[in-house]
This record gives C-alpha cells, sequence and structure tokens, in this order.
C-alpha cells in the first residue's frame, strides 16, 4: 500500500482523483501495488463528495503523516506551494507537481534537496499537461545530444492565432472567444504576453541542457501586437505565425533561448499545430527531429500525466529516479541582442509602397519584398536574413530616421 497526500482540489487536484478512483485496478496493477490517498489540502470544503472526509485545512496534518511518502502538489503558484513541497522534501516524502511556475523557479534547489534524501521530484505535467515530454527527454533520448527545442507551448496564444489565421478574427475578439469557451482565464496575460510559455521552455531548457534557466533571465514576447495585416504577410511569405519558446546551445557553450511570435513555414511540423493543441519538437544528433504533439492542458489531461508520475515514483520508491540539473552559472545566456536570425519587417513610408521597400533595401541590403493583397498606401513586407537584435535595431533607427516607419517585426524560425 501507497499512501499519498493531494495539495488542492482545484482543476488539476479534483482531476487527480478521478483519475484515481476511477482507475483503480488499472493503476494497482501498473504500479505493483495499491495507491491510497489519505489526506486532501483545501481550504474549502465539499461534503458532497465521496472522499469527503479525507479533507483538511492543516497542512501540518501531511506533513506529520508518517504514512504518506508521496505528495501531489497541485495548488499552483510559488507560494505557499514551494514552502510545502520544500518541507515535504526535508521530512522524507517524495513530491509530484504540475506547478511549472514552481518548477521554473525553484527547479534546481529542490532536484537537489530530493537528491539529498534520496527521495523523487517528478513534474511530467509542468511543461506539456498530458504530452509526455520530460520523461522522452530524459530517458528515451539520452543517448543524443540535444542541440535545439521549439515548441507551441501555450493553447490560449494558439488558438488565439488560429482563429486570427482561418478566420481572419482580431486579436481582442478572438481572446474574447477563448475565455467565453474557458480557454483562457479571465486575466490571461500569463498567457498572451508569453510568461506561460517562458516557463515551459526553461523547464525544457535545464532538464536538456543541465542548469537552471531561469524565466527572468528569458527574452519574452506575447502576440497582443499580432495584427491581422501581419498574418496576411506570412500567408503570402508562405507560411503562419505561431508564438514559439526556443532554445539552443551555441558553439561559446552558452544557451540561446526566447519566446516570441514567428513565422513558420508551412512545410513545418509546428505549422498544422492548431487551436489548443501544442506541439514540441526536440532536434537530437542521432534522431533528428522528433515531434511531440497532443492538448497542452486541460484537467484530465493533466492529471492523467501526474498520475503516471505517482505510479513511476511509486515503482522507485526505493531507487531514486535520475532527474537533475545544476544552478545557474555566470553568463549561461547568450544576450538577445547577440543572436543571429532571420526577421518579417513591415514598414510605411509618406510615399508609395515601392519607395518604402526601396528605402528599406537600402538600409538592408539583401532584404526581399513580400507582397501581400489590398496593402495599405505606403505599406511594404520585406525579410532579411542573418542579421542579429542588435543591428537589426540600428537598421530600424535609420529607416525610422529617413521618415519609414517599422510597423512590426516578427522573428523568422528555422524549424
Amino acid at each position: 500500500m501507497a499512501d499519498i497526500a493531494v495539495l488542492g482540489h482545484g482543476v488539476v487536484g479534483s482531476g487527480v482523483l478521478e483519475v484515481l478512483l476511477t482507475h483503480t485496478d488499472s493503476i494497482t496493477r501498473r504500479a505493483k501495488e495499491e495507491i491510497r490517498v489519505r489526506h486532501i489540502l483545501d481550504l474549502r470544503e465539499f461534503p458532497e463528495l465521496p472522499y469527503a472526509g479525507r479533507f483538511t485545512k492543516d497542512f501540518n496534518t501531511v506533513l506529520n503523516d508518517p504514512e504518506v511518502t508521496i505528495v501531489v502538489e497541485c495548488m499552483g503558484g510559488l507560494e505557499p506551494a514551494y514552502t510545502f513541497v520544500r518541507q515535504c522534501l526535508e521530512n522524507g516524502k517524495s513530491v509530484v507537481t504540475s506547478n511549472k511556475e514552481l518548477v521554473a523557479a525553484k527547479g534546481a534547489e529542490l532536484l537537489a534537496l530530493a537528491q539529498r534524501n534520496n527521495l523523487n521530484f517528478l513534474f511530467e505535467a509542468s511543461v506539456g499537461g498530458g504530452i509526455p515530454i520530460i520523461r522522452p527527454i530524459s530517458q528515451c533520448l539520452a543517448a543524443n545530444e540535444v542541440s535545439e527545442i521549439a515548441g507551441i507551448l501555450n493553447g490560449t496564444t494558439n488558438f488565439i492565432l488560429t482563429k486570427m489565421i482561418r478566420e481572419h478574427m482580431g486579436f481582442e475578439e478572438a481572446l474574447k472567444l477563448a475565455q467565453e469557451l474557458g480557454y483562457a482565464e479571465r486575466d490571461p496575460s500569463a498567457d498572451v504576453e508569453g510568461a506561460d510559455a517562458c516557463r515551459k521552455i526553461c523547464i525544457l531548457a535545464s532538464l536538456a541542457f543541465g542548469t537552471h534557466v531561469y524565466p527572468e533571465d528569458v527574452h519574452t514576447e506575447g502576440i497582443t501586437r499580432i495584427t491581422l495585416e501581419d498574418v496576411a504577410y506570412a500567408s503570402a511569405w508562405g507560411g503562419v505565425i505561431k508564438l514559439i519558446g526556443q532554445v539552443s546551445m551555441l558553439e561559446n557553450g552558452r544557451i540561446a533561448i526566447m519566446v516570441a511570435p514567428m513565422f513558420i513555414s508551412r512545410d513545418s511540423q509546428l505549422a498544422n499545430v492548431d487551436d489548443v493543441f501544442n506541439g514540441i519538437l526536440v532536434r537530437g544528433d542521432a534522431t533528428g527531429d522528433v515531434v511531440f504533439y497532443g492538448k497542452g492542458a486541460g484537467k484530465l489531461p493533466t492529471a492523467s500525466a501526474v498520475v503516471a508520475d505517482v505510479i513511476d515514483c511509486v515503482k522507485h520508491m526505493k531507487a531514486r529516479k535520475y532527474l537533475f540539473w545544476e544552478d545557474a552559472k555566470p553568463d549561461y545566456i547568450e544576450p538577445f541582442e547577440s543572436i543571429t536570425g532571420d526577421f518579417f519587417l513591415r514598414v510605411q513610408g509618406e510615399g508609395s509602397s515601392d519607395e518604402a521597400f526601396a528605402m528599406a533595401a537600402w538600409v538592408l541590403p539583401g532584404a526581399a519584398r513580400i507582397v501581400r493583397r489590398e496593402e495599405a498606401p505606403g505599406e511594404a513586407g520585406l525579410s532579411v536574413e542573418n542579421i542579429t537584435e542588435a543591428q537589426l535595431k540600428g537598421c530600424i533607427d535609420k529607416l525610422e530616421a529617413g521618415g519609414v516607419r517599422v510597423l512590426d517585426r516578427i522573428r523568422i524560425s528555422d524549424f
């Protein structure tokens, strides 16, 4: 018998209980012993539930129960989740969590604590919800040198961009629909500003490259400035716009990492990841490109990944699973301004579209024209290759000094 406690009875926590109670026999068979929920921590009361008698409002009930060997953290946020998880690991209890904010901010510390105490700290559900990604990178692709990871890591932003692409729906209208359908929170700022995707790509980068990548060190752009004009230019170029979290290991040993809207070619395996689905592409030296696809959130998909970690934890109760990364070293991130890439620019001058492009091509030698239907007067789209952010900024300053406004600039992905 393996006794566990669940912290939090919200969307994910209640899903975990549902999966455990409706799949008891198969879970017992896979774990090779019965998993029993002894305590559920929540400040609310749920008298209508069949397991109402297992609720407690006092975390010490969980912490001081010697029978509880695994704690499942589904509270979300950094506090009090971090304090509770740390105390559990300090007191001989392994932890499973779905909390991306916790893992992104405190992963190195909590993994080290688990290692010192011969315990497990597992977090498969923190990145892809129901998409298996942590275990494949750490185990199935362990023979590879992973060089790059790129992904569509947020269902809300992907849903919004899909509506903009397919139905020519404006950003605000698409966001409102996402909220009405329950795909976005009432205050979805972490989604549309890229913070959610940033936490997830940081976890993947930490796992792949063995050093803790902190969200506050990562350049992050959201999708609030993306317009239907940008969408039309992406289509004319031969692709679509997606919010991409991307990380790669450079030859100088630094990590190049960012979250930003990007042009993706229609030939890319990520181009057809639409609506609330997520897609993660891992590039290994032996396997080449491997893509993981599915719903990145949701009650039961996320709960399924959490319970899978619980089963894994039970099976490795006396043999710790190896998940680990070091704390970050100084200057481990390549400055964003130094990262070389390709870009799309949408510019507008006081004269004709041809004149606006000519001015841009003079400042940016090698620029290629992109023409969309129904271009506004004086508007031109262009792509430019192999330029750093710092160089591009200097060129944009020259353009605007010459009377050509840069309405938008969007990175072009090579995935």
